[in-house]
């Protein structure tokens, strides 16, 4: 057996900061980092294109990092469970290590690594916390429970000390022709296309992949937009966010470096409004590891609402109307703009999401669950937690303290689009329309027609109030 230690990236895939991988090289010098294209999660029906060829190009600068530093990046495209023991069995590896995953799908897949490796006599890193600030088991109630309502996670939470980023990585030692040998043989060093992998997406990517890529949008945000993110944050016209989902989501930047800057950040704040616009991004962030807790105590949560009314209740499911929601055609302006951005773009404003998340369950009587899946298959920052977590809290069938939420389009529109700017960016045949018609959503029809732009698919009103009667009743049987 040599010193080799096999790094496994999954959801960090980056260099710097990186716990598991930090670990590892304080072991051995000679580590060698592996990526599996696990053809479990991409033949599953909700991969987005667009968040594969993000995955890739982040892939690719990793590789790069890894070259700098000696060694490479090799990348497997087979089960896991097989081919990451059988890689370690080949190199003589005495280890294997990786960072701990939330979702329901990795932890099953790395209990089962673990068995295989466990037969080989090659040791594991367990319990390796790198995409949270704090582990689920960190974080629990005064009875030792999970917590199921953000409030009182939150002040738990922000309670808790935070660790800083770890330390630089040093060099690695280079491998052997031998070593680099049974690598080719067994993986590759060349990275496919997302062509190649079955996805299509020809568009310019609206956020570039890899770490230093993250980083500079890290630096982006605290020069320009931290200050007055707070206010700006809700308006979809404005480039008021981090865009720090994506690097986030796939590990590219870490959660300690970007939570050590909001502490920077108000260590040379001057002013009450800077103050409260970091620490409603702070909040932001506890929202992020919230939804993980969640699913990872809750797995069930992948699958089904968390409310037992939802369980039950009898959803529509109106083919015809939801194909409108996709195709941003339900003669609602400021969801068919939100649905076009995506489609598009592959992102969404985050005030956007909860507008037509709201706008499927509780106008079009929508099973959410069809929602969260386009979602998925069009993000090029779907995550399963925070996706999830957002759908089951705008459809109210999540871990929430109001128990019914309705978002009423004309009303946000008027609050975050007044002047209608994010609308007719992305409804060009709406450009000419008086502001008025396009903030109330009451655009004459003679004028829908002759633009050839939808009139609505339903009547807002009455579909809540439908709703509510429908909650109500469900509510009284169950």
């Amino acid at each position: 057996m040599s010193d080799l230690i096999l790094f496994w990236h999954r959801r960090d895939l980056r260099i710097h900061d990186n716990t598991g991988l930090i670990a590892a090289r304080k072991k051995t010098s000679k580590v060698v980092g592996v990526f599996c294209l696990d053809p479990q999660i991409l033949q599953r029906d909700d991969i987005a294109p667009v968040r594969v060829k993000y995955m890739l190009g982040c892939l690719h600068t990793l590789q790069q990092d890894y070259r700098q530093l000696g060694s490479q990046l090799l990348i497997l495209q087979d089960n896991p469970v097989v081919a990451i023991p059988k890689l370690a069995v080949a190199l003589q590896a005495k280890a294997v290590f990786w960072n701990c995953d939330v979702e329901p799908y990795a932890k099953k897949r790395d209990l089962a690594i673990i068995e295989q490796l466990k037969t080989e006599n090659i040791e594991f890193l367990p319990d390796n916390w790198d995409q949270l600030l704090h582990s689920p088991q960190e974080i629990s109630s005064g009875t030792k429970t999970p917590y199921t309502i953000y409030t009182p996670f939150w002040k738990n939470w922000i309670s808790k000390h935070k660790k800083p980023p770890v330390d630089i990585l040093p060099n690695l030692e280079n491998l052997t022709d031998q070593e680099i040998g049974i690598c080719e043989n067994i993986g590759t060093i060349n990275l496919p296309s997302a062509k190649d992998l079955g996805f299509i997406w020809d568009e310019d990517l609206i956020i570039q992949p890899g770490e230093k890529a993250a980083n500079k949008l890290l630096e982006y945000f605290l020069e320009n937009s931290i200050s007055n993110y707070a206010e700006n944050r809700n308006f979809p016209a404005i480039d008021g966010t981090s865009h720090l989902s994506s690097a986030l989501k796939f590990g590219v930047i870490s959660i300690r470096k970007i939570w050590q800057t909001t502490i920077e950040a108000l260590a040379n704040s001057n002013s009450e409004e800077t103050n409260k616009s970091i620490e409603t991004w702070q909040k932001e962030l506890a929202w992020r590891e919230f939804f993980q807790h969640a699913m990872y105590h809750f797995p069930e949560l992948e699958t089904g609402p968390y409310r037992q009314i939802f369980k039950v209740f009898p959803w529509y499911n109106n083919e015809t109307y939801f194909q409108a929601w996709c195709l941003g055609k339900t003669g609602y302006p400021i969801v068919d703009a939100a649905m076009r951005q995506l489609n598009q773009t592959g992102w969404m404003h985050n005030r956007c999401r909860m507008i037509v998340a709201s706008f499927l369950t509780k106008d079009l009587i929508i099973n959410p669950q069809w929602g969260e899946k386009y979602f998925m298959q069009k993000l090029i920052d779907g995550d399963l937690c925070a996706n999830n977590g957002g759908w089951q809290w705008s459809a109210s069938s999540g871990m929430d303290a109001q128990p019914l939420r309705i978002f009423n389009p004309a009303s946000q529109t008027q609050k975050f689009d007044s002047e209608a700017e994010y609308i007719r960016q992305w409804i060009p045949e709406l450009k000419s329309v008086d502001t008025e018609y396009l903030i109330s959503g009451k655009i004459p029809a003679w004028e829908c027609h002759k633009l050839g732009y939808p009139t609505p698919i339903v009547d807002h009103q009455k579909q809540q109030a439908l709703f509510k009667e429908i909650y109500q009743q469900v509510k009284m049987e169950s």
